[in-house]
């Protein structure tokens, strides 16, 4: 029997989740107070790393800004 897989039903699906839409609007707020304090700018291939890994956590203590190489390599 052969299993038929929506993978563009769940991705939509997922990204329309309650939870995702917080977690990105939380992403989208780090990003916009570090190009507002001149640490970032639009395109320049920098990511904000959260020290500790915990994504929830939002202090500012615990956000820096790194490459996006060396983010995907921490994960």
């Amino acid at each position: 029997m052969a299993y038929s897989k929506d993978s563009k039903g769940e991705y939509k699906k997922y990204h329309k989740s309650t939870r995702m839409k917080k977690e990105r609007a939380l992403r989208n707020k780090n990003r916009r107070e570090l190009t507002r304090n001149g640490k970032v700018r639009k395109g320049d291939g920098k990511h904000i790393d959260h020290k500790d890994g915990n994504p929830k956590n939002n202090s500012k203590k615990n956000l820096r800004v790194v490459s996006a190489r060396k983010n995907r390599k921490k994960q």
